[in-house]
């Protein structure tokens, strides 16, 4: 007896397959008869909820940025924690330091995966400065910071942290690591206008949030 299943419920499995078999032979690897094979399905069932692997892609980030953007969210909207530390926390659960979300992140960093990780990428940019902006204004207001271009400061520094601290684009030593974020912290404070060695402290809660 065939079965069948709900739209949504089968649209998911479909993506569930898709995102195994994407970890463990990469996007171009996969074949759609791979998919097809796993889920158990006809190709026009197939066709008719992704017209093709790209799409498959598309709704994996979509998903991976809802889970990602969602904590994000959390956090920022969360008053009762201290502007700085909410910026570290909403950094940390997007990930762009390693953390949160590993096995999301392991899987995009595969070197199989490149167009995944790209795609990732423009989520996190996009997705954090919006979020990042909203808590930068509330330091503008409590006289923290001090920038007339609180999204433009925040795409700058959320596209330098996403770009030079991911290991797949530039590979560092611990040294030269601890260096560049020296060298973040130090020109991320210039940008927004705070005081001097007022951000430096965010080193100290980065390295906790990685032991």
């Amino acid at each position: 007896m065939r079965i069948v299943k709900a739209a949504e419920e089968r649209r998911n499995e479909i993506l569930d397959a898709a995102d195994e078999l994407f970890g463990q032979k990469g996007f171009d690897g996969t074949s759609t008869n791979d998919i097809l094979l796993k889920v158990g399905i006809a190709r026009g069932t197939l066709y008719h909820h992704f017209k093709s692997k790209e799409d498959m892609i598309d709704a994996l980030i979509e998903r991976y940025s809802v889970r990602l953007l969602g904590s994000a969210q959390d956090i920022a909207a969360n008053k009762s924690i201290p502007v700085v530390e909410r910026i570290v926390r909403v950094v940390m659960a997007l990930n762009l330091n390693g953390r949160s979300s590993m096995e999301i992140m392991e899987h995009i960093h595969k070197p199989q995966n490149a167009l995944m990780h790209q795609k990732i990428q423009r989520v996190i940019i996009n997705g954090i400065t919006p979020i990042l902006t909203g808590i930068i204004r509330e330091g503008i207001e409590q006289e923290l910071f001090s920038t007339p271009f609180p999204y433009e400061c925040m795409e700058m520094i959320v596209t330098y942290a996403n770009t030079v601290f991911d290991d797949d684009m530039v590979p560092m030593t611990d040294e030269e690591r601890t260096s560049r974020m020296q060298a973040f912290v130090f020109n991320a404070e210039r940008l927004l206008g705070a005081e001097s060695g007022s951000l430096m402290h965010v080193m100290q809660m980065f390295g906790s949030q990685q032991a």
